[in-house]
């Protein structure tokens, strides 16, 4: 598992417009004056264009994006090339702020940039710099995981999750995040939201539609932070599977699977007791497990078919134990009990990434207790 852009083609109309002159005397002299000139326009400016990392640069971080500022004109063409001459591929921001190498460079290597430019006077510009990445940093590594596995199928909430083993100051966030890409297809933009300095979580407005294509990219080798940096350059691409949701009602004891928005399966359930309920709120499915053992200071239990659904330890799992509070009364520790056959058989219909909507305990769900990134509206979730 991975734990993560006119001319506008001015076509100008000249209408030539002879208008009828009246009769003229002889002697007027109007007859003898030269004719007006219309004056020309000012010439085009040339193409204006800016790269960085500047001629010379001798530290540039293994993480560097080449900058392209250009004015009157537009970027036609980026080429960078390593000592030996070899391309490195890559590809421009959608804001065509700058160009992305599609891996890490190498650290302390000069690369050659050259990048060209055709201005409104159709006349190319073209310049050209050679930077050398700075050596490998002695500071601590900030350890990074995308919770993705390549190649995988996801429910229709997954949302894209990068966890860090220690905290991201605030004042480092924004650069973290400038590194983080994801692309889908068909498109559906989403936004980044961090909720905690060691996860960031990126969404769609609403929940993927089945059989998107999603592709994500944590360029994090060598992105500063402090005296330190963050770890690898990492890209795993997964698809989004059929729709399948999850609703869990407290007051009936009773969770609904919906298949497509449609009822195909409704399970008695024994919720958290009072002095260990469970959260209300949208989670996501985060881990699946046939077998597994809990293990706490309260008691030690082995269960089958058990699916995660926060970081504190509530999950949906078979407690045969508790058949007979299903569907009458709440006895676990916070976790959703249903019988071994219901288990089994969610166990085997659940994706990691199907979203579970848990209602009326009267506990609110801790955000970040989980990927809860579903767990508010996409105007709170993309409120700075």
């Amino acid at each position: 598992m991975y734990r993560h852009s006119v001319f506008r083609s001015a076509t100008a109309l000249l209408v030539l417009a002879i208008a009828a002159q009246p009769a003229l005397s002889a002697c007027d002299g109007s007859l003898h004056r030269k004719p007006s000139v219309a004056k020309n326009s000012a010439p085009p400016t040339p193409v204006g264009l800016t790269i960085t990392p500047t001629a010379g640069d001798a530290g540039s971080p293994i993480s560097a994006e080449i900058g392209l500022k250009v004015n009157d004109g537009k970027i036609t063409n980026v080429a960078l090339t390593d000592p030996a001459g070899q391309p490195v591929a890559g590809a421009p921001r959608d804001d065509g702020s700058s160009w992305v190498p599609a891996t890490a460079l190498r650290y302390g290597t000069a690369y050659t940039v050259k990048v060209t430019a055709v201005g409104v006077d159709g006349k190319p510009v073209t310049k050209t710099s050679t930077f050398t990445t700075a050596a490998k940093p002695t500071g601590p590594q900030i350890n990074s995981d995308l919770m993705l596995t390549n190649g995988g199928t996801y429910g229709v909430a997954m949302p894209i999750v990068v966890d860090f083993g220690s905290d991201v100051p605030p004042e480092s966030r924004a650069a973290v995040q400038q590194r983080l890409f994801v692309t889908s297809d068909p498109p559906q933009p989403g936004a980044w939201r961090w909720f905690s300095g060691h996860e960031v979580m990126y969404r769609p407005e609403n929940y993927w539609k089945p059989g998107t294509k999603i592709t994500a990219r944590k360029a994090l080798n060598g992105v500063p932070i402090g005296n330190g940096h963050t770890d690898e350059d990492l890209t795993a691409t997964i698809t989004i599977g059929r729709k399948l949701t999850v609703d869990i009602d407290n007051n009936t004891k009773q969770m609904t699977v919906f298949q497509n928005d449609q009822p195909i399966r409704t399970i008695p359930v024994s919720l958290g007791k009072d002095s260990t309920p469970s959260s209300s709120g949208t989670t996501v499915i985060m881990s699946r497990e046939s077998a597994t053992v809990f293990r706490t200071s309260e008691y030690t239990a082995a269960v089958q078919y058990a699916e995660r659904l926060t970081w504190g330890g509530q999950y949906i799992h078979a407690a045969p134990w508790s058949v007979g509070d299903q569907g009458v009364r709440n006895v676990s520790h916070g976790c959703t009990n249903v019988s071994t056959d219901n288990g089994r058989w969610l166990y085997e219909s659940l994706l990691v990434g199907d979203p579970v909507t848990t209602r009326n305990t009267g506990t609110p769900l801790d955000p970040g207790d989980g990927w809860t990134a579903w767990d508010m509206s996409w105007a709170d979730y993309t409120k700075a």
